[in-house]
């Protein structure tokens, strides 16, 4: 194990430009940086780095928006086994959701953010949205904010809400029973949907971006009313609801692990689940079939976020990575966090990356350290 003063951890041979990538990203941060930093190639590990005080590479941040990678490789493993399928539509799964012009959404629209259901008209308490069961409900008779298939814009606190009561009524059992089933207990994944109490000491609570008077000034350009379309998704038309950000400090969100947000994980529980994804692992076969990885890995939305107000594109129900950051493969899907957590798999390359941050960033969205830690990771890669 290498100790530099700043990071700790290991590199294999021909990855150290990833460790001094890493460690001038930490000295840039200051003192208030913590991170962690993991990389698999072609099923080995061969980057696990970390720094800051008091975090170790086993410590648990939460994961935020990457706990939908979590949710939806899950409903990736039922459209393999014919459990589900993409083209069929939510009503035939889920009867009472055919109500107020939802009748003829697919499944596969839904994870593309396309069926218009990204928050409650009145918003939701913290233990309401906490959890994804009260979530699917209401969303499942509401009206949607706009007519389905026509746009698309990022469901963030409940996509994995509706589309686990999709797999709860196929299958009997919630994203997260077959989440520690299937993926996170056979493959030791180190990523909780749900997080037991005696594994309480292994989280480290989430901190805000430092409130600059120059961050306070792009924040107030930006800002949006709380019953706007960004408002409503991000629950901001709720009175007293939370910050994005501090949702993983609570213990409700922590206990129920929902799936849209409330994940906690380590970076190497984030790039050892998209490794068993894509590859095998320590003798394990790959979970996905290439097949498979291509149908989720498939634009399936993309240009203007109608909630984010920005140029995204969405697979079913994973990021398609490779449309932001150019070094990836054609075929890459992941998911960020607003923490500043990104994580992937490249199936053409053969890579995985986890990484995760407990400093929110600035603005709150993947940080933006990870083009260099990519670039950084692609370059070693190739030169190896």
């Amino acid at each position: 194990m290498t100790d530099d003063g700043v990071v700790r951890g290991t590199v294999a041979g021909g990855f150290e430009p990833v460790r001094d990538e890493f460690a001038a990203v930490a000295a840039a941060e200051g003192g208030g940086f913590a991170a962690q930093l993991v990389a698999y190639r072609h099923g080995e590990r061969v980057v696990d780095l970390w720094a800051g005080t008091g975090l170790t590479g086993d410590s648990l941040l939460g994961a935020y928006s990457a706990s939908k990678g979590a949710a939806h490789l899950v409903v990736a493993l039922l459209v393999q086994e014919g459990v589900l399928e993409l083209e069929q539509r939510v009503s035939h799964y889920w009867p009472e959701f055919a109500v107020e012009g939802k009748g003829d959404i697919t499944l596969c629209e839904l994870l593309a953010h396309r069926a218009g259901l990204v928050g409650a008209d009145k918003g939701f308490t913290l233990d309401e949205l906490a959890d994804d069961r009260i979530v699917a409900e209401r969303l499942g008779g509401q009206r949607p904010f706009w007519r389905p298939g026509s746009a698309f814009g990022y469901h963030a606190l409940v996509i994995a809400a509706l589309s686990g009561e999709v797999v709860r009524r196929a299958t009997g059992r919630t994203v997260q029973e077959h989440f520690a089933d299937r993926v996170r207990d056979p493959y030791t994944v180190d990523f909780h949907l749900g997080l037991p109490e005696e594994q309480e000491h292994r989280y480290l609570d989430a901190l805000p971006a430092v409130p600059t008077p120059e961050r306070l000034a792009i924040l107030a350009a930006k800002a949006t009313g709380p019953n706007s379309l960004p408002g409503i998704a991000f629950n901001r038309n709720h009175p007293g609801s939370p910050q994005v950000w501090e949702l993983p400090n609570f213990r409700a969100v922590r206990a129920l692990g929902p799936a849209s947000f409330g994940g906690l994980a380590s970076a190497r529980g984030l790039a050892r689940m998209y490794a068993a994804a894509i590859g095998p692992l320590d003798g394990r076969a790959p979970l996905l079939t290439p097949a498979t990885a291509a149908a989720f890995a498939q634009i399936q939305s993309i240009g203007y976020d109608l909630v984010t107000r920005e140029h995204k594109a969405f697979g079913a129900g994973f990021h398609i990575t490779s449309e932001y950051y150019p070094a990836l493969g054609q075929g890459s899907f992941g998911h960020s966090g607003a923490g500043g957590q990104q994580a992937f798999a490249d199936p053409r390359n053969g890579v995985a990356y986890g990484y995760t941050r407990r400093l929110t960033p600035f603005p709150a969205a993947a940080a933006p350290e990870n083009d260099r830690l990519i670039r950084a990771l692609y370059t070693a890669a190739s030169a190896r």
